[in-house]
């Protein structure tokens, strides 16, 4: 792909450009930023496809409530078919509605979640529902018209940030030197300059039919499993379940995939394993003797002292504030 870069750097210039004059504006107040009446705190990229951001918002959830905040989630709600935004989101939320992602933020992290393209207006209604002290924007780095008082930054270890160039002639939604900006910064996998390491812990699978049922990874070990995942880096799920000693069918999907009856059908007999993003969306298919053998692995992030101190002191000055 390195001629299509070259031949893609004119659309870069301008796509660059237009990315500088848009933050400028925000900066000198020619397009108008709000700020919430609680601190918003934002996990984002600046690359496209999957980083590990959910799993540390979940993550960042449990700190928050350790450290006495009480943290509520906005998000973006991509993949979402509803016509009217911001969505109050439940745990038995329809994902098609709602966005995978934010369902599954709804049903793991104990903390109220509001889905909507606007943050600003998802930020007020979680404030008018729920009494939150923090706001926690899952994604959103981009999104300046919510005045953010705390950013975090995800980078993919593995990939970096490509080529350095920024869309279409590479991965980059902002250059380089916006990652720079920010002062906590965490690396999913392989190793970051000035990033403190992420690493996805896998649990145990869950069965898709029946939640109550549980089994260890190990017990598919040296096994051919199918493997699933319609991520933004199907790649990094294979990869953890290939170190767990699993043979793999692997069968990956676009990011937000929406499953059906199709896909389901042309999975291969024997066990299913997916990620549980994707087992949000495929435990509404009910098809004779689906599921029987379908399970998804969740997995935790785990975060070392040095970010945690550093997260801590942080936290202490916007309360201070």
């Amino acid at each position: 792909q390195h001629w299509l870069a070259w031949l893609l750097l004119p659309v870069w210039g301008i796509f660059r450009l237009a990315v500088w004059g848009r933050r400028l504006a925000y900066r000198r107040g020619w397009l108008e930023s709000q700020r919430l009446p609680v601190p918003v705190v934002v996990v984002g990229n600046i690359t496209v496809g999957g980083t590990g951001k959910t799993p540390l918002v979940l993550w960042l959830c449990g700190f928050l409530r350790r450290q006495g905040w009480r943290p509520g989630i906005i998000l973006r709600g991509y993949g979402g078919a509803a016509r009217d935004w911001p969505r109050w989101v439940t745990g038995d939320g329809d994902p098609r509605e709602l966005g995978d992602e934010a369902v599954l933020l709804a049903r793991k992290s104990g903390c109220p979640v509001v889905a909507g393209p606007d943050r600003v207006a998802a930020g007020r209604l979680l404030l008018e529902r729920a009494g939150c002290d923090v706001v926690l924007s899952d994604d959103g780095l981009q999104h300046y018209r919510l005045r953010r008082d705390l950013e975090i930054l995800v980078v993919d270890g593995e990939r970096g940030f490509g080529n350095g160039f920024c869309l279409p002639a590479g991965p980059l939604r902002e250059p380089v030197s916006r990652g720079r900006e920010i002062r906590l910064r965490v690396c999913n996998s392989g190793t970051c300059p000035a990033a403190e390491p992420l690493a996805l812990r896998p649990g145990d699978l869950v069965s898709l039919r029946d939640p109550s049922l549980t089994k260890p990874l190990s017990d598919y070990k040296r096994q051919r499993v199918t493997a699933v995942a319609g991520i933004g880096n199907p790649e990094r799920f294979f990869a953890l379940l290939r170190q767990a000693g699993l043979h793999l069918d692997e069968r990956p999907y676009p990011d937000h995939h929406g499953f059906t009856a199709a896909d389901v059908v042309t999975w291969p007999p024997g066990p299913v394993i997916m990620t549980e993003k994707d087992a949000v969306k495929c435990a509404r298919l009910s098809l004779p003797g689906a599921g029987q053998e379908h399970w998804y692995l969740p997995v935790e992030a785990v975060l070392g002292d040095p970010f945690e101190r550093q997260l801590f002191q942080e936290l202490k000055g916007l309360r201070n504030g």
